[in-house]
Parts: structure tokens; C-alpha cells; sequence
């Protein structure tokens, strides 16, 4: 059986992902790092679908959790492996570069670069071995762009993409296609702290986006419709910046 991994899938874009992806007919794996209750919801949210979902915790920036755990998944799961993969697990801690601190930079860099490296690595084999796989990095308008006060958050999320364009020209033989969407403002947790009503002026769509509306582009990605792109990175930023 064909299983998604959804990392930082318990709010927000990878919440909406995971029920997005369940009504697509996956088995998905909900990743968290500490939010077990809100975990817990986007289950009861996957199941109310109709889907299946059961919840796999880890911490992305720590290599040894998640060879420890995708492992004992795979123990539990000998006839099964993870085809769909949502690189979405992210932080922000935002200041100017000037005052950033060491533990800012290497949280945002650790969780987004390193995170994204250690759970891919270790899902792979597995893909190239079935010849069949469908990776999706959730990356950002920052890591194009780049935004003032995200230095840290600008770099890790241009380093995905990168790593995207790189990967995607290493496994596509192999049937494996390697994309990243890049969100501008979304409506979640990790916006919550801005100023919606500024912001929106400056977008012509006038809204900030629903994580919904990112989640039905991921699906897209992660379908068998979307078999001949790969490499890409897909705005979704309402007009933001093209």
C-alpha cells in the first residue's frame, strides 16, 4: 500500500494536506513534533473524510528520531512504504539580520534544510526501489523573493528549492518526481502575527490564501495526473509576486 507522509501535519497547510491527500485515497501519516492534541484533531478530521491517518512523532531536525522512527514504521508495515512525501514541517523566528542570534539561525536552518534532507534521505530507497514516488517541499514566497527580518527563513526555504531542482534531475529515471509549492500569505498559525490588513493591499487578489487552496496543489503534485512535472517550483501568492 501507497502511505503519505505528511510532515508538520498537525495545523495549518499541513493539516489541510493531510485531509486533502486522505480524500485522494492515501493512508496518511500525520508528523508532529510535540503538538500531540492538535495532531490528534487532524486524525479526527482525515477520519470524519473517510480516510485513514495514524500519527508519526518526530522532531525533522533530529536525525536519529526520524531514522528511529520511519524505521520502526517500516518494521510495522513490511508490505507497505511511503510514496508521498509533503516536506512541510517549518518554523519561523523572524528579526533583522543584525540582531539574529546564533539559536535563530539554526533553529529556522535546522528544521526547514536539515529536516528536509534527513526524512528524504531516508525515504528513497524505498521510491526508487518501487520506481514510483512523489516528493512535495512546501517551501515559501520568501525563498524566491526574499523578505526583510527572514534572513534565516529566506535562506533555508531557498536552499529547499535548490535542493529540489537538483534532486528531481537525480531520481526522475527512476519514476520519482521532486516539486515545491511556494505559499505567499496564508491564513495559519504562523501568520497570525501579521498585520492581514496591510498586507492584503499590497496583493492583487486582496486576500490572504486559504491553507485548502495550497493543499489541492499539493494533491495535484502528488497525483499520477502530474506524472510529467517535476523540478518545478509552483507559486501560490495570489498576484503577490510573479
Amino acid at each position: 500500500m501507497k502511505y503519505a507522509l505528511v510532515t508538520g501535519g498537525s495545523r495549518g497547510i499541513g493539516r489541510a494536506v493531510c485531509v486533502e491527500l486522505a480524500r485522494k485515497g492515501f493512508p496518511v501519516l500525520i508528523n508532529y513534533a510535540s503538538n500531540e492534541a492538535a495532531a490528534l484533531e487532524t486524525r479526527r478530521m482525515v477520519e470524519e473524510e473517510g480516510g485513514q491517518a495514524e500519527l508519526l512523532p518526530f522532531n525533522v531536525a533530529e536525525v536519529e528520531a526520524v531514522d528511529a522512527a520511519l524505521m520502526e514504521w517500516s518494521d510495522r508495515h513490511p508490505e507497505d512504504y511511503i510514496a508521498v512525501l509533503v516536506n512541510n514541517a517549518g518554523v519561523r523566528n523572524d528579526t533583522m539580520m543584525m540582531w539574529m542570534q546564533n539559536e535563530q539561525w539554526h533553529q529556522v536552518l535546522d528544521i526547514h534544510l536539515n529536516g528536509f534532507f534527513y526524512v528524504t534521505r531516508r525515504l528513497l530507497k524505498d521510491m526508487l526501489t518501487q520506481r514510483y514516488g512523489r516528493i512535495v517541499n512546501v517551501v515559501s514566497l520568501s525563498g524566491i523573493k526574499g523578505l526583510p527580518g527572514q534572513t534565516n527563513y529566506s535562506a533555508a526555504k531557498a536552499g529547499i528549492i535548490g535542493a529540489t531542482k537538483a534532486l528531481a534531475q537525480e531520481v526522475g529515471k527512476r519514476g520519482v518526481t521532486v516539486n515545491a509549492v511556494a505559499p505567499g500569505f496564508i491564513a495559519t498559525d504562523m501568520t497570525r502575527d501579521l498585520d492581514e490588513k496591510a498586507l492584503k493591499e499590497m496583493i492583487p487578489l486582496n486576500r490572504f490564501g486559504k491553507p485548502e487552496e495550497v493543499a489541492d496543489l499539493v494533491a495535484f503534485l502528488a497525483s499520477d495526473k502530474a506524472a510529467y512535472i517535476t523540478g518545478e517550483v509552483i507559486s501560490i501568492n495570489g498576484g503577490l509576486y510573479t
